[in-house]
């Protein structure tokens, strides 16, 4: 850190502090307003105070902290260069001979300490605490966990479909199951059981059986009262949705994305999304600040108050822009890896022009 400069370390420290104090002040507002909501289902399913703390809102404060690290990142970057601008203290360090791309130094240093505490945040921290939030909120907020499930059709294999009326998940026995393979369009055999039992990994018993296989214009017939098979599905698989992509951490994630495409199943989007926004919001806090330094480090005519407006109108722009595309990735309208870093490349390229204007 010899390389530093006082000035690099005061520009450090102050982009840092307003991160942090801006983070403070509106968490703090949040939460007031999210007690105030949630007061009467606390009192109504008797939360334990220690629950609330501990449970809820000591696992809230990181999800919102990552929710708006963007915006928070953004109005601290343009509130304390504004305020240099303004105190012509922008003017002071370039007249001294240093350069407008050696003044972007300590920023972009600022910038890499968010954006690794965001990736850390994203990756490692808040998906167990999402578990712990959510699974608090399912007993003392409003019940919409359920323990069984109906109607479950999915690929288990390239060419294999599984199906079950219903699954209950304490007893980890399904009803009425039936598992199509098919060759192309064409149905090649088929598994009918009344009920299917999972034993453990991949292992499942099946009872009062029957498999058809279907050659040409003749047909195979098995039955039995009971068989033990392999098939690639876990009752994990059954009670996974959207919701569950923020709690799993970047390794889950990783693998259950990969198991869902080598049995060829299109409908991951959501999770897809998860993953790639992991590594494209990190680097956000660098693109955000290029934006943000290029804006504030001119003295206008309307001070600090017209950057912070533009500050505001461009993170929320920024974060309309993700969830929009977003969208569009989880329909499968666009490739996941495309959605989630055009919001990034777009404002990138923004920022490069601002940054050009501003050296000028």
């Amino acid at each position: 850190m010899h390389f530093l400069k006082k000035i690099d370390v005061y520009i450090i420290k102050k982009f840092i502090g307003t991160y942090f104090f801006s983070i403070v002040l509106i968490i703090s507002i949040v939460i007031v307003i999210d007690t105030s909501e949630k007061m009467d289902a606390f009192y109504d399913h008797h939360a334990p105070l220690k629950a609330i703390i501990f449970d809820y809102y000591l696992n809230f404060i990181p999800y919102f902290i990552n929710l708006f690290s963007p915006l928070f990142t953004f109005i601290s970057v343009i509130y304390f260069t504004s305020k240099l601008a303004g105190n012509t203290e922008i003017i002071a360090i370039l007249s001294s001979g240093m350069s407008f791309r050696r003044l972007m130094i300590p920023y972009a240093i600022s910038a890499a300490i968010i954006a690794s505490i965001t990736f850390v945040l994203s990756g490692y921290i808040i998906p167990p605490a999402n578990k712990v939030r959510i699974k608090f909120e399912d007993k003392y907020v409003k019940p919409f966990m359920t323990d069984n499930a109906q109607n479950i059709q999915m690929k288990v294999d390239k060419n294999v479909v599984a199906y079950i009326e219903r699954f209950e998940s304490k007893q980890n026995v399904g009803t009425r199951f039936s598992l199509d393979e098919f060759n192309g369009k064409s149905l090649v055999s088929r598994m009918t059981a009344d009920s299917i039992r999972w034993d453990s990994a991949y292992r499942w018993t099946v009872k009062n059986y029957m498999i058809r296989k279907f050659m040409g214009l003749r047909e195979h017939l098995k039955r039995g009262p009971k068989l033990d098979t392999t098939i690639l599905m876990q009752p994990a698989d059954f009670f996974i949705t959207f919701q569950e992509a923020p709690q799993m951490t970047n390794g889950a994630l990783h693998g259950y994305i990969s198991r869902q495409q080598k049995r060829g199943v299109g409908d991951i989007g959501a999770f897809s999304v998860e993953y790639d926004k992991r590594f494209a919001n990190p680097l956000a806090a660098f693109i955000l600040t290029l934006i943000g330094v290029s804006l504030a480090s001119r003295k206008v005519r309307g001070g600090m108050g017209l950057h912070i407006g533009i500050g505001l109108a461009l993170s929320a722009l920024y974060i309309l822009f993700s969830t929009i595309s977003a969208t569009f990735a989880v329909s499968g309208t666009l490739p996941a890896i495309v959605a989630v870093w055009l919001p990034n490349i777009t404002f990138l390229i923004v920022g490069v022009i601002l940054y050009i204007r501003a050296r000028k």
